[in-house]
């Protein structure tokens, strides 16, 4: 065959994909992503609505950084958010696709706000904050455990399982918030023992969310630690990577993916608790807002790495301020500020592509090897 017949069967482009890249590399992709995607809001803005581009970003930055109080409502939105992904983490470095993570964290605040009304006239409120707290944590970790345990047992879908679980979960905060309602007909509970704060969790000084974040960072660097060095961690990563491999090693999957499920429900449980008992101090249907399925997407993009997850729960937050912000500021519909932190995202997570991937154009001779590898492994397959 001539040179030039296997020129033009030879691709353009060879996508293979990377065995390793140095965290430092990595780490500057994602950085020149986000200025990428900065670039083209800047774009998109002046194209769209003919403001200064400089002006909105200073917005958005204000909108999460303009003041004392904002800054703390960025830290209690961004503890929440974190301590949600969290949770996720250990499932899905197992490859345990949990997306119930909305339902375990309402089902923990179902539970909190259970205790403080029927409880908050009869047990002080020490041990109501601890019965409180034992009970959203458990009933979490069984929400989460039910999926897991059909899994283990009958291999059933996971990821449908957990996702019909978050209906049921709202469904029966729907059916308790009638009953506990306040006023009556109001279809609201209203703020929970709002007279005596009977169940809620103290102030540290005058710092109302402060306890909250101190809790959640205490339980990230714990899952950190759990998940680098201790022998569960090491089990988790093994089950992700192939649950054959473990089972011949001697490690009881069914027990691993039991065991790690009741973990990351019982720290949603605990988010559920610390909202009704630390900030809210009420209960809807909504309490969650839609963060169970965001903090997918932060677990994801941290790759696993509850320290790298606080970076990504700060981004998403100081973005989804920012969009409130520019919206009031420049008398823009909300959808334009979801606009530009949807191109953000975009670019982020595309970023994961080039980190994952190498892109080769035709006559390179690593993108022919790296190709015929690739053949070759999966001829082995």
């Amino acid at each position: 065959m001539s040179k030039a017949s296997k020129s033009s069967k030879e691709p353009l482009i060879h996508i293979t994909k990377r065995k390793t890249m140095a965290w430092q590399k990595a780490w500057l992709i994602r950085i020149a992503s986000i200025v990428a995607a900065l670039i083209v809001c800047a774009i998109v803005t002046t194209s769209a609505t003919g403001l200064d581009p400089f002006s909105v970003f200073s917005k958005i930055l204000e909108g999460a950084f303009g003041s004392e109080r904002k800054i703390w409502i960025l830290g209690k939105e961004t503890a929440v958010l974190l301590c949600i992904s969290v949770a996720m983490a250990p499932a899905f470095r197992m490859k345990f696709w949990n997306l119930g993570g909305e339902g375990q964290v309402l089902i923990g605040a179902w539970m909190t706000a259970a205790c403080m009304i029927y409880l908050g006239d009869k047990v002080p409120t020490p041990i109501l904050i601890l019965i409180s707290l034992i009970g959203a944590t458990a009933i979490g970790a069984v929400w989460a455990g039910i999926p897991a345990f059909f899994k283990a047992r009958w291999n059933t879908n996971e990821t449908l399982f957990t996702l019909m679980m978050n209906y049921v979960a709202i469904q029966l905060v729907a059916y308790y918030i009638i009953i506990w309602e306040s006023p009556k007909g109001s279809g609201k509970v209203g703020i929970i023992n709002q007279a005596t704060n009977a169940g809620w969790l103290p102030s540290i000084g005058s710092y109302q969310y402060l306890l909250n974040i101190l809790v959640v960072a205490a339980v990230t660097v714990l899952m950190y630690i759990y998940l680098q060095y201790s022998k569960h961690g090491y089990e988790i990563a093994v089950v992700g990577e192939s649950q054959s491999t473990a089972r011949y090693v001697g490690i009881k999957v069914d027990r691993v993916i039991i065991r790690t499920l009741l973990l990351s429900g019982g720290i949603c449980g605990l988010c559920g608790f610390l909202m009704v008992a630390g900030t809210d101090h009420t209960i809807t249907t909504t309490l969650a807002g839609g963060r169970g399925f965001l903090g997918v997407l932060v677990a994801w993009l941290a790759q696993f790495n509850p320290l790298a997850m606080v970076l990504v729960s700060l981004l998403l937050c100081v973005l989804s301020r920012g969009a409130g912000e520019i919206s009031t500021a420049f008398g823009l519909n909300q959808s334009f500020g979801d606009i530009l932190t949807g191109i953000i995202l975009f670019f982020i997570i595309g970023s994961e592509f080039f980190i994952n991937y190498r892109i080769n154009f035709r006559g390179s001779t690593k993108a022919v090897k790296d190709a015929k590898n690739a053949g070759k492994e999966g001829g082995l397959h």
